[in-house]
Parts: structure tokens; C-alpha cells; sequence
């Protein structure tokens, strides 16, 4: 073990009432002084069903340019299959903890996948209340089932095949209308962040009750490295992205996928689709989880402004590099 989880962590701190140290935010940063509360004005939830494909584009590429991230519904993704995917994440979590950590990755390894805690490079020593297990599920050339749990035994077949393939029609469908919302082919970002080679990273974010949620950050802010991440999660609220100099809460829909637009898409669109700052609160009395899935593309991959976003007047606001620099750059805090 790399470090002690923090949901052995939440059951002593429960217990006593108080938190360790390392877990407090600064006073800029503490949930209960920077949220903005009794705001209104959520971020668009969009019918992805609607028929009116002209509609249904003006209303993402809306979304993606103003907020950077919104929901959906009538996303066709069966209910049933949603459930199956959120009971088998919070049962690999309600396993003994020896039997988690034959899935914790090597403290040397380059990949994020595995079962861990810490993910990047953290600021100030402080800590995030947060647990987590990675691992990819689409395509089947990236897929490294050594992070696959084999308990709950339905956690592969029955769960996460099923939903890899009920979201990649999802994923496809929003890289199709994100790309005639910037004027272009409809195929033409998905064959920029790797067609067919888009990898499909999913995370499952175990957040447990806090004694001090007023105090302490699930995950600090941060955009997404990904070109967009589609995120399922559980009814407890936690979620808030940053918006006109505060943090506002973003309400849970039940059977809506929230999505975000990443930094590969507002690098590709040349800033005009936003990468939104986001973070997550956590709760006293119960445990939050999320299952975000990031569609990353290939390792070396080389990405930046499209060249038909480009102009005179418009220059290129960001540079071009591979997608493994990117990332290594993103987690140690190293300037792009």
C-alpha cells in the first residue's frame, strides 16, 4: 500500500470528529467560505433525444462555449444499465481492503490505472478526500484487465462491457454534433482525438462521509485533460464548477450524464469551447461516488488548433504537442 486510504481514514476521523491536517484547505479554497449558495441559474440540461438535429447542435455548442459543461437526458442509455455499472464500483469499494489492493497500482507506475489515492502532484502537502480505481474499457487493444475486479464477479461482462458499449453511441453522437456546432464535418473531431484509437478511461471517485465537509475538497479544482468526459453520478451532491468568480453547486438529475468539455477540445477548437475549472465537495453522513469517463486520445497523438479554426484574426492560442507530454506536463504542474 502507497499510503492509508482515505476511507480507512473517514472511519476514525468519524469516530473523533475532526480531520487530519493535511486534509484542510487554505481559507480560499474551503467549501463553506467559497460556495456560492441559493444560485438558480444551473448549467443547461439538454434533451439528447431532441429530433431537431439543428436544435440539438445550437444548443451544445451554446453550452460548450459558454459553461463547458452541461447534462443530458434521453441519452438512450438503458437505466438498468446505469445501475449495473454504480452496484458493482460500490461493491469493488465495500470489499475487505486487502482484497482492493491487489488492484493498487505500483507507487512507480506511469499509468493511472489501478486502485489508489493519490493521483498528481499535490500543493501545499494538502490532501484530497478521495479514493479511486481506474481503469480503461474501450478499445479493446487498451484494455489492461489486471485492474479489472473480479469481485463483484458481474464487475466485467455484465457491467462495464455493457456499458462501453451502450456509451461509445453516446460519445460518438456528442463528437459528431460538437463538430458541426464549430462548422465542421461531422466526423471531423473525432478523427482528430484518435477515431476509432479514442480511448475510453473510466474512474470510479469513492468519496466517504467527512466529519468536516465544510473544510475539505473531494478532488481540487482542475479542468480535464480529456477531449470530453461523460460522467455518471450518485444522488449525493458534490459537484460544482467555477462560474463569473464562484463556485456554484451543480445539481444532480436523476439518469442524466453530466458532460464536460476537456482541454483537447478547447485546445482543437482553439478556445472556443471551454474546459470548465470544477471540483468536488463531500458530505457528512454519507458517501458520494462518481464514475467519469474520459475519452483520451492515443498516447502520441499530436494535437492542437485545428487549422480551419485558425486565422489572421484569429492565431493559434495554444501549442501543439503529443498527448502523453500534455498529461505528464498536466500532473506535475509543469506550465504547457
Amino acid at each position: 500500500m502507497d499510503m492509508e486510504r482515505v476511507q480507512a481514514i473517514s472511519m476514525s476521523s468519524m469516530t473523533e470528529g475532526c480531520v487530519p491536517p493535511e486534509f484542510i484547505r487554505s481559507e480560499k479554497e474551503q467549501p463553506a467560505i467559497t460556495t456560492l449558495d441559493g444560485y438558480d441559474h444551473q448549467i443547461p440540461t439538454i434533451d439528447f433525444g431532441d429530433p431537431d438535429e439543428v436544435n440539438l447542435t445550437r444548443l451544445i455548442a451554446e453550452a460548450s462555449r459558454e459553461w463547458g459543461m452541461f447534462q443530458i437526458l434521453n441519452h438512450g442509455i438503458p437505466v438498468h444499465v446505469i445501475n449495473n455499472l454504480q452496484k458493482v464500483g460500490e461493491g469493488f469499494f465495500d470489499l475487505p481492503q486487502e482484497e482492493k489492493e491487489v488492484y493498487a497500482k505500483s507507487p512507480d507506475s506511469k499509468s493511472v490505472e489501478g486502485y489508489g489515492t493519490r493521483l498528481q502532484k499535490e500543493e501545499e502537502g494538502k490532501k484530497a478526500w478521495v479514493d479511486h480505481l481506474f481503469h480503461r474499457i474501450w478499445p479493446p487493444s487498451a484494455i489492461n484487465y489486471r485492474f479489472w475486479p473480479k469481485n463483484p464477479p458481474s464487475y466485467s461482462r455484465d457491467a462495464n462491457e455493457e456499458y462501453a458499449k451502450c456509451l461509445r453511441g453516446v460519445a460518438d453522437k456528442l463528437l459528431s454534433v460538437l463538430s458541426k456546432g464549430l462548422g465542421l464535418g461531422e466526423n471531423e473531431l473525432k478523427e482528430s482525438v484518435g477515431g476509432d484509437e479514442l480511448n475510453y478511461l473510466l474512474k470510479i471517485n469513492y468519496y466517504p462521509p467527512c466529519p468536516r465537509p465544510d473544510l475539505v475538497l473531494g478532488v481540487v479544482a482542475h479542468t480535464d485533460m480529456s477531449a470530453i468526459t461523460i460522467l455518471v453520478p450518485n444522488q449525493v451532491q458534490g459537484l460544482q464548477l467555477f462560474k463569473d468568480n464562484h463556485w456554484l453547486n451543480v445539481k444532480y438529475i436523476p439518469n442524466a450524464l453530466i458532460i464536460h468539455i476537456g482541454d483537447q477540445l478547447e485546445i482543437l477548437s482553439n478556445g472556443k469551447y471551454k474546459s470548465t475549472l470544477h471540483r468536488t465537495t463531500v458530505n457528512k453522513e454519507m458517501t458520494r461516488m462518481s464514475w467519469p469517463v474520459f475519452l483520451e486520445p492515443p498516447p502520441d497523438l499530436v494535437l492542437g488548433p485545428l487549422p480551419k479554426l485558425i486565422s489572421e484574426d484569429d492565431p493559434p492560442k495554444y501549442k501543439t504537442k503529443k498527448y502523453c507530454d500534455y498529461v505528464f506536463c498536466k500532473l506535475n504542474k509543469i506550465p504547457q
